[in-house]
């Protein structure tokens, strides 16, 4: 088949090269007057008490970061914030995957600037994929009206492989949010599980948002998630679903008898709201500040705020000594060697495995 380009009436013909196209760089551009400006510890921490947006997701930049100099730098921020965090109110946002949660949070936090002012800080949590480890990150489109106002501070962060959802390094997060004046601080979970669990550890409220229609009466008596939550509701109550949600509370309501009573004397509630219309919000945000209220007055607020404290010691060691386990050399070289063993059926896992933490220790 001939071309069109080669065929011979065409020969005369000629492409001009056209106009000179220019340079992708400014010319004017003087090297240099662009260069980041890497912040002290202490520029930082000024920053973030001064209530400087800018200079606080720098910091949790920071803390997410897995540069080993970028740890010990945030770890320093962290300890400089300590004496300014403390002052707000935690709260954990959890339900499965479609149940509404940046929605509702979007109304939630919308109700709560109006009715009582401050500062609200939002850090969604998103789940990262297993084969691209990446996330999407853009939890914050559906919180429009949170979006737009100055008094709020939406964080999305990936999971980063961190067990059951909830991002590693949350709870520093927090502390900075709190450094920077923020007094309500709501953390949404993936909803998948055991991150429900993490969340619970590092918030004084868990609000779990449920759906009518989800399952039999079987399914709230099963424990777990429904025995660590302060406030269950049931999201889009609104048109035809009114009466599925208003029987689902019945049955939660009656689940909840079946559970031993919670530490802190409080007994769960059960309420029906729109998330989409906005309906019932000011009867979630009354349980909210009961719930508060009951608990500081019984001390049990202070208990599990140190109780807290405890948890993330021991997690932190935990953490660290995974990391200096596979990051130590010796082991690296070796880890290998003990994955072939197992594998072509020399050694069982659990042998194989006690070698190594021989090695580890020295044994």
């Amino acid at each position: 088949m001939i071309h069109p380009e080669n065929n011979e009436e065409y020969r005369g013909l000629v492409v001009n090269s056209g106009v000179d196209q220019p340079a992708k760089v400014n010319p004017y551009l003087k090297k240099g007057s662009f260069r980041r400006h890497d912040m002290t510890v202490s520029d930082m921490v000024e920053g973030i008490v001064k209530g400087n947006v800018t200079v606080l997701g720098k910091a949790v930049t920071l803390i997410e970061s897995v540069n080993t100099e970028h740890q010990a730098k945030a770890q320093e921020v962290i300890e400089k914030c300590l004496p300014y965090s403390g002052k707000s109110i935690r709260i954990g946002i959890s339900g499965v995957p479609g149940a509404g949660k940046s929605t509702s949070i979007d109304q939630f936090g919308t109700h709560v600037l109006d009715r009582t002012g401050g500062k609200l800080a939002v850090l969604a949590i998103d789940p990262s994929s297993e084969r691209s480890k990446g996330s999407i990150l853009g939890d914050k489109t559906r919180m429009e009206k949170l979006s737009l106002r100055k008094e709020s501070f939406i964080r999305p962060s990936p999971t980063a492989g961190s067990l059951g959802g909830v991002a590693r390094k949350t709870r520093e997060t927090i502390i900075l949010c709190e450094a920077a004046g923020y007094d309500k601080i709501f953390v949404e979970t993936v909803g998948v599980g055991q991150s429900e669990t993490a969340c619970h550890s590092m918030v004084d409220f868990f609000l779990l948002i449920q759906l009518a229609g989800t399952g039999d009466e079987l399914q709230g008596i099963k424990r777990g998630i429904m025995e660590i939550a302060d406030g269950i509701v049931i999201n889009k109550c609104d048109g035809n679903n009114v009466d599925k949600c208003h029987l689902a509370a019945t049955s939660f309501r009656n689940a909840l008898h079946f559970f031993p009573p919670a530490e802190s004397g409080w007994l769960p509630k059960v309420l029906c709201y729109s998330g989409f219309y906005g309906l019932g919000i000011k009867e979630i945000w009354d349980m909210i500040f009961e719930y508060v209220e009951f608990v500081k007055g019984n001390g049990y607020f202070s208990y599990r705020r140190n109780e807290q404290s405890k948890y993330w010691m021991y997690e932190t060691i935990n953490e660290q000594l995974r990391g200096n386990f596979y990051n130590n050399p010796i082991i690296a070289a070796r880890l290998k060697n003990a994955e072939h063993s197992v594998l072509a059926g020399e050694k069982t896992s659990f042998a194989a495995a006690k070698d190594l933490l021989d090695i580890y220790y020295g044994k």
